[in-house]
């Protein structure tokens, strides 16, 4: 099969005028040309055929030696000119200069179905924004991105996809909790697929260095590109841009909060101008019910990036790129006028969110109130989200409010004793919700249907992740297609996986890898 490869980024963005491979600070440049470290042994671990027939690959070339080559980078597309893009980022809040792709190398863009993908190689070696790093990546991390893109892509979420995951057949030396104690692992790349994998720190880096023609350049190709339904230019042009931007990352960040997923490492180089979620690093879904909670080892004494504050970090960091876009328009109150008016939308979106999740159609005064206070019990009794809100849809207006309603939810509760302890608050709660439902006179199956097409069954906790690597690392990928399978249908019942319906297992409640996550990879 002959891929066409495009070269559009870099058709059309100036390139490092420097062309070896050697770590350093690039100027008036939106990227570096630069080739994939060659892996010793490639071998395929595990492909996503819906994301190869997106693509239009063939069967027969998914399970060709090119097919390996190509996206292992052993070989190099022919005609494509890889590159690794340039750009910066606020780290954890604090200014980090130039970043960059450090172990990404883009491929280029192919034309599939009228869209435009970018595919990238993650874990492709040194580039000259590795910094102090070898550009490499382990199974580890590779395996949980790979699983942790498609899971979220069938959960209803924006994110990049994986086309496949590749072992290397190289050793790679990692300090995974950072003590000083480091081990090889097992190599790997994913090949990544997005529309582009443009960033809010491609624009901070440029405008950082006041580098202003390069600026106005990145956002005529975004917008002519990824955004040509803006039509307007000049000032306007960047304003639009920049609202667009802001309406697809707050769609983005509610839609986490859905599901429970926390991102772990929201800095502004991890944020897509395409609103889509992005680098699968030290992430994880809420198990006990816990708004401060982070996967992230990193983040533990701070929790910037704790599930609650999700929202608050994605505001935060759009006006980043609002202050690097700035030099462009020389208007503060457009950019302000543009956040403030998309807050209120995003409220009211944020409440018909959690209104759904309890089949609640429409939002009135006082649901958000039934939303907190709910919140507020499956924290302070550790209750699991997931299994409680999917058992939730089970539950009839015209059920007895008694003691069989908790017992239905046993199956979510994390301390039995301390939920029935407190059983006057939780009937309490559900005999407001009752009236609420029954004011509301939605037929029972008809609820339940439009809750269950929000509240997911199956989502990949971390222990199952967990469990697939240590099996992957012996060779063995059954779990790994059996996760992979289970999760394409995260809404449906799928009773022959129940088993995976439960809470996490209290061995892996503290142990790192299955619960809590360093950003090691």
């Amino acid at each position: 099969m002959n891929l066409s490869i495009l070269n559009h980024f870099t058709s059309h963005l100036p390139a490092d005028t420097v062309t070896e491979n050697y770590v350093r600070k690039v100027f008036n440049s939106a990227y570096s040309f630069v080739n994939p470290t060659i892996p010793s042994n490639p071998s395929l671990i595990h492909v996503s055929e819906n994301v190869a027939k997106m693509l239009g690959f063939t069967t027969d070339f998914v399970n060709s030696k090119d097919f390996i080559d190509y996206f292992s980078g052993k070989v190099v597309i022919p005609n494509a000119k890889p590159y690794a893009m340039a750009y910066a980022g606020h780290q954890f809040g604090n200014w980090a200069g130039q970043l960059g792709d450090g172990r990404a190398i883009n491929l280029g863009e192919i034309i599939a179905q009228n869209q435009q993908y970018t595919l990238q190689l993650k874990g492709a070696g040194k580039t000259p924004y590795s910094r102090t790093a070898d550009g490499l990546a382990v199974l580890r991390s590779s395996l949980r991105e790979h699983l942790c893109s498609e899971a979220m892509h069938y959960l209803g979420i924006p994110t990049t996809r994986s086309l496949a995951l590749f072992n290397t057949g190289d050793l790679v030396l990692r300090d995974m909790l950072y003590d000083g104690n480091p081990d090889y692992e097992q190599g790997a790349i994913v090949c990544r697929v997005a529309p582009s994998f443009i960033r809010f720190g491609n624009f901070e880096l440029f405008a950082s260095r006041n580098e202003k023609e390069l600026l106005q350049q990145l956002v005529n190709y975004t917008v002519d590109t990824h955004f040509p339904e803006i039509t307007t230019q000049g000032v306007e042009r960047v304003i639009q841009f920049f609202h667009a931007v802001m309406k697809k990352t707050l769609h983005l960040i509610i839609q986490w909060q859905r599901v429970g997923f926390v991102h772990g490492v929201m800095n502004t180089d991890n944020m897509s101008i395409h609103g889509i979620t992005i680098d699968y690093g030290p992430y994880g879904w809420l198990d006990h019910f816990n708004p401060t909670w982070t996967p992230n080892t990193t983040d533990r004494h701070e929790r910037r990036y704790r599930y609650e504050n999700q929202p608050n970090s994605a505001v935060w960091n759009l006006i980043q790129l609002a202050n690097a876009l700035y030099m462009l328009v020389g208007d503060a109150k457009a950019f302000q006028d543009s956040i403030d008016n998309e807050l209120k939308l995003f409220q009211q979106n944020v409440n018909e969110m959690w209104n759904s999740k309890l089949g609640i159609q429409h939002f009135e005064n006082g649901d958000d109130k039934l939303t907190d206070r709910l919140h507020s019990l499956l924290y302070t009794h550790e209750v699991d989200m997931t299994i409680f809100y999917r058992l939730l849809s089970d539950f009839k207006e015209t059920d007895a409010i008694d003691l069989k309603v908790l017992d239905h939810f046993e199956k979510a509760f994390y301390n039995r004793d301390l939920v029935f302890e407190h059983k006057e608050l939780w009937l309490q709660w559900f005999i407001n919700y009752a009236e609420r439902l029954q004011k509301q006179g939605l037929d029972f199956s008809t609820k339940k249907r439009k809750m269950n097409e929000v509240n997911p069954k199956y989502v990949l906790r971390n222990y199952m992740s967990y469990l697939a690597t240590q099996d992957a690392e012996q060779q063995d990928y059954g779990l790994l297609n059996e996760l992979f399978t289970m999760l394409t249908k995260p809404y449906d019942e799928q009773p022959e996986y129940d088993k995976w319906f439960t809470k996490i297992p209290h061995w892996a409640l503290e142990k790192v890898g299955s619960s809590m996550l360093s950003c090691s990879s």
